[in-house]
Formats: C-alpha cells, sequence, structure tokens
C-alpha cells in the first residue's frame, strides 16, 4: 500500500462506535480512555474537514457531499490559524491529562501538527507546486461514485461536478482557482519548480483522468451531468495547456529534491534514520537476501527441468505461467483462501469471520496508483463498507499510447506474497481490523505514515514463507529485495551516486521487474513520493527487531498469535511507540 494522498490513507474512528464496544461486552477492556483522546482529535477533524469535504465524504459522512474545497491562499491561511487555536488547547491539555494513552495521543497529535506547519512553510516560501487539477477532479468524484457507497449519496457528484466547473453559485472553475495559486507561487523569487519528467508524465496520463470521470457517471446512471462535464473537460484541457506554456518550460531537469525537503519526507514517512544509514543497511540486506534466494532458485529450477538455477532465469520462467482475464479474480480469491487456511493452521493471527474484498483497477485509478494497493474503508461513518486489494494490470503510457504491460503480478508462484501483503494477513487485516476493534482516532490518523504500515505488510509476507512451496518463497524474497533496492536506490538517486539508467538495471535485471514496474519505481523515487520507498524496509526492521526482542523476554512463554494481534490492537503506532506498548504490556501481561 502506498500513500498517493492523504485521503485515501485518513482513518478516523467514530467515537460513538467506540463507546459501544467498550460497553456492549463487559470482558472487553475498560475503553473509555479513547472517548477522551477523541474529543481532542475531533477538534482537528472538524477543521479539517471543513476545509477538505472531499475528504469528509471519503469517510462516509454525507453533509459534505455536495461541497469541494476551494484551495485558494486565503482559505490555507484560514485552515492554519483554525488549526494552531486548536493545536494550543490540546498542548494545554497535555499536563492535565493523567491517563499516559490520552497523554501519548496528545503527543501524536502535535507532531503530527508541527510537521504539517513545517511542510506547508517549506512550500510556500520555496516552490511553484504542479497542482494537477484533472488527477484532484477525478479523486474528488470518485469518493462518491463507487460500488460501496450508498446509491442515494452518488447523485451528489452531478453537484460536485457543477462546482468544480464553477457552475453553481459561489464557486469558480477549480482550474482558476489552481492557475491562480501556480501564479502566487511564481511570482516569488528564488522559488523551485517542479520537475520535467513529472509534468510531462502526468499530462500525458491526465485523459485516463478526465476519461474517467465520464465512466463513472455512466456506470452509475447518474442523470444530468453531461452538460457541466462537456464544460469542466473544456477547462481541464485548457489548464493543461496553461501548463504545458507556463510552468513546463521551466521545470527543473534534475528531479533531485533540496536536502531539506527530502529531510522532510523521511519524517513525513517515518523513518528516523540519516538516508546514508539506511542505504548501508539495505545494501547488506540485498545481498544477505541473493544469497537466501540462490538454493530456492535451484530446487525449483530442478522440479521444473528449467536450463538454469540462477534466480534471474528461474524467475523469468516461473512469469511465464501468466493468469490472463477473467481468470485473475478466482485465481486470487482462492490464493487468499489458502492463506487463510494456513493462518489458521499455524495461529498466526486471529482472522475476522468478513471475507476480504478484491478487485482490478480501472484505466484512471491505475494512472493514481500503477502498483498494487490496499484502499482503506472510510471509519468515521462506516455502514459496512470494507477495504479493497485493488490489482492494477498495466501502467498508462504518459504519450497516450499502449501501456505498457507488467508481468509482476499475475502468476502463480508470486501470488503468494502479493495476496499476504495487500490482504491479509497485511493491509486489509491491518486497517479493517481497527474498525471491528477500535484505536483512537489519534492513533488511527495522526499516527499514520508510511513505516508503520507498510512495515507491517512487508511482515506479513515474512511470517506467510515457510508455509509457502518453494515457487512461492522465492518469490517473497525476490520481493523482500525489491524493498532493499528501493531503500538504497531512493536515497542514492536523490543523492546523485546513482543515475536512473543505473536503478533501471538494477531493478530489471536484480530483481527481476518489468520495465513497466521498474518504470512505476522509478517514478515513485524521482517524483511521485520521494523517501517512502525506504519505509517498507525500515518498518520490516524494525518490527522484526521488535519480535526477536520479545522472544527472547518471554522464551517459550512467546505465542505470535498474540503477539500479532496485539500489534494489530495497537493501530498504526509509530515504531518507538510501538516498542514502547510491547515492552510494558504485552511482554509483562504475558510473564
Amino acid at each position: 500500500m502506498r500513500r498517493p494522498t492523504i485521503a485515501l490513507l485518513s482513518i478516523a474512528l467514530c467515537s460513538a462506535a467506540l463507546a459501544a464496544q467498550s460497553t456492549a461486552n463487559p470482558e472487553q477492556p475498560d475503553k473509555s480512555w479513547i472517548e477522551r483522546s477523541n474529543a481532542y482529535t475531533g477538534k482537528l477533524l472538524d477543521v479539517e474537514l471543513e476545509h477538505r469535504p472531499e475528504r469528509g465524504s471519503r469517510e462516509g459522512l454525507a453533509k459534505f457531499d455536495t461541497r469541494i474545497s476551494v484551495p485558494t491562499l486565503a482559505d490555507e491561511m484560514a485552515r492554519r490559524h483554525e488549526l494552531e487555536k486548536v493545536l494550543v488547547d490540546i498542548d494545554a491539555a497535555r499536563s492535565r491529562e493523567s491517563d499516559k494513552r490520552v497523554q501519548e495521543d496528545l503527543e501524536i497529535l502535535h507532531k503530527a501538527l508541527d510537521l504539517q506547519f513545517r511542510q506547508e512553510d517549506y512550500r510556500l516560501q520555496h516552490e511553484v507546486p504542479f497542482r494537477n487539477a484533472s488527477a484532484e477532479v477525478f479523486q474528488g468524484l470518485r469518493v462518491l461514485l463507487d460500488d460501496q457507497v450508498a446509491p442515494e449519496r452518488r447523485q451528489a457528484a452531478v453537484t460536485r461536478l457543477r462546482e468544480y466547473a464553477g457552475l453553481e453559485g459561489g464557486y469558480q472553475p477549480i482550474t482558476e482557482v489552481l492557475r491562480q495559486r501556480e501564479l502566487e507561487q511564481i511570482a516569488k523569487p528564488g522559488v523551485l519548480y517542479p520537475s520535467k519528467g513529472e509534468v510531462e508524465t502526468e499530462l500525458g496520463r491526465n485523459p485516463n483522468y478526465v476519461e474517467g470521470i465520464s465512466a463513472l457517471f455512466r456506470k452509475y446512471d447518474l442523470k444530468g451531468w453531461e452538460d457541466g462535464y462537456a464544460e469542466l473537460r473544456r477547462q481541464l484541457t485548457d489548464y493543461d495547456a496553461w501548463v504545458r506554456e507556463n510552468i513546463l518550460p521551466k521545470a527543473r531537469t534534475d528531479f533531485r529534491l533540496p536536502r531539506e525537503k527530502y529531510a522532510l519526507a523521511f519524517e513525513e514517512y517515518g523513518i528516523d534514520l540519516p538516508p546514508e544509514r539506511i542505504a548501508a543497511m539495505a545494501h547488506a540486506a540485498f545481498g544477505e537476501y541473493q544469497k537466501e534466494m540462490a538454493p530456492l532458485a535451484a530446487e525449483v529450477a530442478k522440479a521444473n527441468g528449467y536450463p538454469s538455477s540462477d534466480y534471474r532465469a528461474v524467475i523469468r520462467e516461473l512469469k511465464k505461467k501468466q493468469i490472463t482475464g477473467d481468470a485473475i479474480l478466482p485465481f486470487f480469491n482462492n490464493r487468499l483462501h489458502e492463506i487463510e487456511r494456513i493462518i489458521a493452521a499455524h495461529n498466526l493471527v486471529t482472522l475476522p469471520s468478513r471475507p476480504a474484498i478484491i478487485r482490478l483497477a480501472t484505466p484512471a485509478e491505475t494512472a493514481q496508483q500503477p502498483a498494487p494497493h490496499m484502499t482503506p474503508p472510510p471509519f468515521l461513518h462506516n455502514t459496512g463498507q470494507r477495504g479493497e486489494f485493488v490489482l492494477p494490470l498495466n501502467i498508462p503510457s504518459a504519450t497516450g499510447g499502449a501501456g505498457d504491460q507488467y508481468d509482476d503480478f499475475t502468476f502463480d508462484a508470486v501470488s503468494w506474497t502479493v495476496t499476504a501483503h495487500e490482504a491479509r494477513p497485511g493491509h486489509e487485516l491491518q486497517f479493517d481490523s481497527m474498525v471491528e476493534h477500535g484505536v483512537s482516532e489519534a492513533r488511527a490518523l495522526y499516527a499514520f505514515n508510511s513505516t508503520n504500515a507498510e512495515g507491517w505488510g512487508l511482515y506479513s509476507e515474512y511470517i506467510m514463507q515457510p508455509y509457502e512451496p518453494a515457487e512461492g518463497q522465492l518469490l517473497t524474497l525476490q520481493l523482500r529485495l525489491l524493498r532493499a533496492a528501493r531503500a538504497f536506490l531512493d536515497p542514492e538517486l536523490q543523492s546523485g551516486a546513482v543515475t536512473a539508467e543505473r536503478a533501471y538495471d538494477v531493478l530489471e535485471q536484480d530483481v527481476v521487474l518489468s520495465h513497466a514496474f521498474a518504470k512505476e519505481e522509478v517514478e515513485r523515487f524521482t517524483y511521485r513520493s520521494p523517501g517512502q520507498a525506504n519505509s517498507y524496509f525500515y518498518g520490516y526492521t524494525r518490527l522484526l527487531s521488535l519480535r526477536k526482542e520479545v522472544e527472547a523476554a518471554l522464551g517459550a512463554r512467546f505465542d505470535q498469535q498474540k503477539f500479532h494481534d496485539f500489534i494489530l490492537a495497537q493501530g498504526l503506532l509509530p515504531p518507538d511507540l510501538m516498542r514502547k506498548a510491547v515492552l510494558e504490556e504485552f511482554v509483562s501481561s504475558q510473564k
């Protein structure tokens, strides 16, 4: 699971639902502290959702469905002022709260907002951002036009579309608002423009978003959207032409970020090591993983009569067994059921009784998120919606041609580890368990970062590996090899130690990715989310280290199912807070 937008990964839990859980069953632990914590977090959410109504819709709150964000500088400053006032109250409460869990949550809120303010200040002082109007509008409508959204809410998307086009009273076209924001930044001296590769690639893929909007309205047979869509489509086309004329000629040819901005990205994604240190760790791990792959590759080659036992050649042979068309979804669902039986047989983690959801991505969704990912459910007002494991099959071309075809996710051997990471025991279990068991809003939303989310995803692959066939174990190690490669290629691309051409060579030759997947990875390192790719490897190493520490403390009393259930019950805590909770609460209770 990646972090394409904060809206996709934002989670907030309903206080009333949590209170019901804590009182309905007297055997459940007391969670009244969560209500106190949520009262503080709720003040921040009130501000955030008022200024970002699309996010309110994403969280299931229908009252926001007919409104859109108006991202003017005045609105941004008003939102900042309101958040700062709430933060003053939160900081004042830290000294009078006696429950250490509430104190921790207030500290989480403080750190999250402090980082957010520093990032906003940096952007306002130093950057001309590329605001992709087509992508933003598509996402704002997509949160309403979804199979899991109640049918009576979907018609609001027509109103929202007209607001984006400036056809409703009180709204100007969103493209005009974004153009004005760009001009305000362009007028500042010494500002940093986006990279040329980012602008060209995203503009080339924008037809996927524009066509995806009309496809959504047709899919749900909505009425009265056509005129608004025609006007919005014209505006989006004009905006892209304006970007080509006013931003692209000044775009920087060097994708590398200033060190200060890259450091902020590391902090955002939950990585508290310097880039050079994590790169050195990843290089060492890369070599170790390759050594582990060698005997498995030889075993698979011998069993299948492959001419070479080199892991690269063996993986290429396994990739030839592609699953296509209508067979893909049934295959992955069956593989998920096999994994669930293994989890239950070996007591790896407690499974829910409800089924998981797997589906294929649309072209527009693939343009927005061109890798397998988990889309979390709404949590603030959840009426039965669940997370979805979404599987894209190709990466949209930046030139309007046919997309490069992936061969990395739809063959037998790899389905073990992909499903374990995105579905169970990975992200699907991680996110949906928070709905069912309840954690504080601060821990679910403001403590979230990529390290604590992706660390669990990669750790889930690790705990499943011993029970997979040799082919599955080999591909589990291949994707672990990828995570190590990410953790040295991302920082070394940003420092200039390696070139993009060298990164492609490592990914396509040593990690054995398709060109489409390698392209998605290099885009991630260079402009989509520099720094984020390090979080998988770092989060996994922290969680694995914690497990070893607990095993040493408990010895024969270590129960991995109880350990994993405890980890999931904490929500998305960063590594330091997770370690504190495990050592102070879990270990002592097991002793």
